[in-house]
């Protein structure tokens, strides 16, 4: 068993983290940490669960640790869901340590010696990690997606053998995407909020690096335009899209590539049975019926049509946030860089 942390446990990441990872067959969760307030007491204690996910009571326990170095001594890998301001200096700090570092944060995402890996679709990227090692760091970081770049990108993973230049996107995104603090009741019921902060930006730019190629110490991006418009809903969980490509091959030759779809990675513990599941009734995907299929961590697609336009959705918080988190580390363990 290797020992790992989460850096920024109380907030909604940080649970995802820690629900994931309280029966790990790899990973023995054995530190938490939050701000100096939560610091010394009981996680149960400081912590707001969510009322729809069970409380891991082996966890609760755990008293929680300031987040610094020295709170990180008795561990190898450490998860962070601190927000990107924070982020910045932590991570690199446990990474010269010689801590691993999987980070949910976006601080580190476009860093050339980083890898921003989706296991499904860039594994090789993980060779990163010794450019770090070159550079002189003991330990490492690799960063997951944002939460709509990751559905989107798993989404068009089957269709990179056909050739397309042109992406564009309109999002639907849960307000779990927002944090518990992110979007108040009042501006989000009976509404729809047409803005959230850089994510149009994420979207366009995240995904060229992880579709790109990998090259001597760098990745090249993928040669493609990407147009995205992003917009909050009065959903909890689950970020839908629309998705619309330049793809020339009829409807039969793509749902084929959904349907056939094997992902180029197996045997992973959080890596679900379908990464990409089809979807052929014209009303699916919807979040409340179909987020936590695959535990949370599959994509679904439908309502394929030509154009080719069709339907993604995935669970923000599991599959776009600490699943993904999560999934990299078995991959990074698989891969012995532990």
């Amino acid at each position: 068993m290797i020992n790992v942390g989460v850096l920024g446990a109380t907030g909604a990441v940080g649970q995802r983290f820690v629900q994931l990872l309280a029966e790990h067959p790899w990973f023995k969760l054995t530190t938490l940490t939050a701000s100096e307030r939560s610091a010394g007491k009981r996680y149960r204690e400081v912590v707001k669960w969510r009322l729809d996910v069970p409380f891991p009571d082996n966890i609760g326990d755990i008293r929680v640790s300031p987040t610094s170095v020295p709170s990180l001594k008795d561990v190898d890998l450490v998860f962070s869901a601190l927000p990107a301001d924070i982020a910045m200096d932590v991570e690199t700090a446990c990474a010269n340590a010689g801590l691993a570092v999987c980070s949910n944060a976006s601080s580190h995402r476009m860093e050339p010696d980083i890898p921003l890996v989706v296991p499904e679709i860039n594994p090789d990227h993980l060779a990163l990690i010794d450019v770090q090692r070159d550079h002189g760091r003991d330990g490492f970081i690799v960063t997951n997606p944002n939460c709509s770049t990751i559905v989107m990108t798993l989404a068009l993973a089957p269709l990179r053998g056909f050739s397309f230049r042109n992406i564009q996107v309109a999002t639907m995104q849960a307000v779990s995407g927002a944090g518990f603090e992110g979007v108040p009741a009042m501006g989000i019921y009976d509404n729809i909020i047409p803005y959230i902060g850089q994510e149009e930006q994420k979207m366009e730019t995240e995904t060229l690096k992880i579709m790109g190629t990998l090259e001597k110490n760098s990745v090249r991006s993928a040669p493609y335009h990407v147009s995205a418009s992003c917009h909050r809903v009065p959903v909890l969980d689950g970020h839908t899209m629309a998705i619309w490509t330049d793809i020339r091959e009829p409807v039969e030759k793509v749902k084929e590539a959904f349907v056939g779809y094997k992902p180029p990675i197996k045997g992973l513990p959080t890596q679900p049975k379908e990464s990409v599941h089809y979807f052929e009734e014209p009303d699916r995907p919807q979040p409340r019926l179909d987020r936590n299929r695959g535990n949370g961590m599959t994509v679904s697609v439908g309502r394929l049509r030509e154009g080719i336009r069709f339907v993604a959705m995935g669970h923000n918080t599991i599959r776009g946030a600490a699943g993904a988190s999560v999934l990299n580390a078995e991959l990074i363990s698989s891969k012995k860089y532990l």
